[in-house]
């Protein structure tokens, strides 16, 4: 299936009502395989990844059927498109979030690109030195720092949550000190859609010499990230949560940083040279890349930041915070149900399109389940956030996260289906 051209193609609006926004939406579903399928699906899993559009699928096994080989040592003419294509999408991707392609390391997603500067940057700290998180982080951005504590002796320190899941800023003055060594947090809780100040957070931190780490899997989908702009020192995202391929992500490293720290891998394209005494690491951004890179996920993440700029990239997330809002205001009375983090009513531009709920008396896992009836897909459990959920006091919930495919009538059936589900279950 074709996609269709700039001119032709359907784009969200900052300027257009939510629901002019979700005819838009509609128009979108057709370009994703998946409701052809499924027709009756209300995909509101997107915090755990996003459908695919044609174009990222077809772009991807494009690279297998027309240029199938392997990069950057070939002298074949196969070889060096494979290569071209690789190295565009580098150069596609670095001008998405405003980086130059030497910044551009691609991993398999954000969880290896956050272990790839806790391994690296580890290596650079001594005992006592101190690696300043949140309360509402991803396993994927705790337990690489929690495991390089223990091997170095590294304190952790932690930014509190007021009540309604926003970050204490106040206590950020307080945790910096002389032996911080870094700040690293998410910029969009996958729990409670906060969006956090990471500006204010950089500006702080930066004050004091401390460089900064952003978790950006949940951001990258929803609005437009200029690395310059932001001057965050490393970004982690992932290519399957921004409609793109699964196994692919990308660290942005400000080329200071990348050039001096050490290798996280060994093998393949990170050496330059290689003797029985030693070896000589590739630059940059090679000497992060061990191994058989991700080629043709890599071409198919290009298509997808494509693709998400072409259908309007920051309207898409001001639309999927409206949707939000809708929801919680019509789910907000229906007795024992909770909503976690911000109420509705939050102010505009501090919450994404994540709302996560617990209904007295019925475990998350059901809930799912039930809603499945219904064709409703959404993540149950504690979403790889064990201690935000300690801190919010419960065991697990459900989350509802809105895609560029999600449309009012899918918020008002949602709605529909919850009030029946307090009543039966």
């Amino acid at each position: 299936m074709d996609t269709l051209t700039t001119d032709e193609q359907k784009v969200f609006s900052a300027a257009a009502s939510i629901q002019e926004n979700s005819a838009v939406a509609q128009e979108l579903k057709k370009e994703f395989p998946i409701f052809e399928h499924y027709p009756q699906l209300i995909y509101v899993d997107n915090g755990a990844t996003s459908q695919k559009p044609h174009s990222v699928l077809e772009a991807e096994q494009g690279l297998y059927t027309l240029a199938c080989a392997n990069v950057h040592r070939a002298i074949y003419s196969l070889g060096e498109r494979a290569t071209g294509l690789y190295e565009d999408a580098r150069k596609t991707l670095a001008a998405f979030i405003g980086a130059s392609p030497e910044e551009i390391v691609f991993t398999r997603g954000t969880t290896e690109a956050i272990n790839l500067v806790a391994h690296s940057f580890g290596e650079t700290l001594s005992a006592g030195d101190e690696i300043i998180l949140t309360e509402m982080e991803h396993h994927a951005n705790l337990v690489p720092w929690q495991q390089l504590a223990g091997r170095r002796n590294i304190v952790l320190k932690f930014i509190p949550i007021h009540d309604d899941g926003t970050l204490d800023m106040k206590a950020l003055p307080r945790l910096l000190g002389k032996q911080t060594k870094l700040v690293a947090l998410t910029m969009v809780s996958n729990v409670l859609g906060t969006k956090n100040p990471v500006e204010a957070v950089i500006a702080q931190a930066h004050e004091a010499g401390v460089p900064v780490l952003l978790d950006a899997a949940q951001a990258i989908p929803i609005e437009p990230l200029n690395v310059r702009t932001l001057d965050a020192d490393f970004v982690a995202l992932s290519g399957h949560k921004m409609y793109g391929p699964f196994g692919i992500g990308i660290l942005f490293g400000k080329r200071q940083w990348l050039e001096a720290l050490p290798p996280f891998m060994g093998g393949g394209d990170m050496i330059s040279e290689v003797h029985l005494e030693g070896f000589t690491p590739n630059e940059i951004p090679y000497k992060f890349e061990a191994g058989t890179p991700p080629i043709a996920q890599a071409v198919g993440l290009a298509e997808a930041a494509r693709w998400i700029t072409r259908i309007g990239h920051g309207a898409l997330g001001r639309y999927e915070s409206g949707l939000a809002q809708i929801l919680m205001s019509e789910i907000a009375n229906i007795p024992g149900l909770r909503i976690l983090g911000s109420q509705p009513g939050y102010p505009e531009g501090t919450r994404a399109g994540i709302v996560a709920i617990t209904l007295d008396g019925v475990h998350a896992h059901d809930l799912a389940a039930y809603l499945d009836r219904y064709h409703i897909t959404v993540r149950a459990g504690h979403h790889c956030a064990h201690p935000l959920a300690q801190r919010l006091g419960v065991v697990s919930s459900a989350r509802f996260s809105f895609g560029a495919y999600n449309t009012l009538d899918d918020v008002f059936t949602i709605a529909e289906i919850l009030r029946k589900a307090q009543k039966e279950l």
